[in-house]
């Protein structure tokens, strides 16, 4: 009876203050500085603005499930995944609480880096093939074209460019990235809202999947236990390699912003390699925390490439990364390109 008179007490309150009953629109969570763009590890100062003074008992914030621990007024923006975030206050006050949240964007700590390459090798490469995937077993290269009517997965001989085995796609797909996990070849399309699964060993089709939450069908790579998905937002996908259901994700940032353009996935040692759609470079980003760590210029690659009668000067770009564990280089062309590079990958 206590407690329901006290609730009762309140309510009249809020009603005499306004007639608003929703408290929540009685407090604001007010950031150091009005900023909203925050950096991994920033001390963050942080205040609860009362707006008709209500008598507050404690005041709690967290951020992705995490409870953050407020310490001289800041909090530590500690969190393990960057990007758009939301974060939520709860607020005790007498029997009662309610949560606010505000949003914020969390970039990375640091600068990317600036890397450049050294050509190591310099093989052929089907000038017919408008790239959207590669990716080695042992010493073969898969690929993936795209274009609605000449999109295939293929079999490649990297050294002569010989092309051993290939499907075709129906006219009505645009095929996109490939990869290849516990032997067997994933292959997303583009706006289609399907993936397939083949058997690395004859490309026959295993089975067909759906996309969930994500927009499109971009790039794909793995860490041996996941498969990442970029789809042409800020957003790269963790994928069950058994159900395809999407479970999570992570954002690309860097310390300044959210970074939207994630193309072709390679992942090596921790680190997804990423080309940067329709640019000269690539990105190297962390898989855990989406920061952008560095980028890597390819400046001065296209003009290698013999422009042929499939170029077309708007999407013949840089498209296709794949590593080779045994030689530890990698392997880059573009679409339509008749060269594919060996390369190395240093600092500048």
């Amino acid at each position: 009876m206590v407690k329901l008179f006290s609730t009762f007490c309140f309510l009249l309150f809020f009603l005499g203050c306004g007639g608003e009953t929703d408290p929540a629109k009685f407090f604001a969570i007010q950031l150091e500085g009005k900023q909203n763009k925050f950096q991994q590890n920033q001390d963050v100062g942080v205040a609860i603005k009362n707006k008709k003074n209500v008598a507050i008992s404690n005041v709690t914030y967290s951020m992705d499930g995490r409870q953050l621990p407020l310490s001289d007024g800041k909090l530590t923006l500690d969190l393990p995944k960057l990007g758009n975030k939301k974060l939520i206050a709860k607020i005790n006050f007498g029997e009662e609480s309610v949560e606010i949240s505000k949003n914020i964007r969390l970039l990375a700590a640091n600068a990317p880096e600036v890397y450049t390459y050294d050509i190591i090798n310099t093989y052929p490469h089907d000038p017919k093939a408008y790239t959207q995937g590669l990716e080695f077993s042992d010493d073969v290269l898969f690929e993936s074209t795209g274009k609605r009517g000449a999109s295939t997965v293929r079999k490649v001989d990297f050294k002569t460019g010989e092309i051993l085995q290939k499907i075709e796609m129906d006219n009505s797909v645009f095929g996109e990235g490939i990869t290849l996990l516990n032997n067997q070849l994933y292959h997303l399309t583009w706006q289609s809202g399907l993936g397939y699964v083949y058997n690395p060993s004859n490309l026959e089709k295993i089975k067909n999947f759906s996309y969930g939450e994500s927009r499109e069908g971009w790039g794909l790579c793995n860490d041996g236990s996941k498969l990442f998905k970029s789809d042409g937002t800020e957003k790269i996908w963790f994928l069950n390699p058994t159900t395809l259901e999407e479970e999570g994700y992570i954002e690309t940032v860097t310390n300044k912003s959210i970074f939207n353009q994630a193309n072709e996935l390679e992942y090596v040692d921790g680190k997804i390699y990423a080309n940067v759609y329709q640019k000269e470079s690539m990105m190297i980003i962390d898989a855990s925390s989406g920061a952008i760590e560095g980028v890597i210029n390819f400046g001065g690659l296209k003009n290698k490439v013999k422009k042929g009668a499939e170029w077309d000067e708007t999407n013949s770009v840089l498209n296709g990364v794949a590593y080779h564990p045994e030689r530890e280089t990698f392997f880059v062309t573009g679409k339509n390109w008749d060269k594919l590079f060996e390369v190395t990958i240093r600092k500048k």
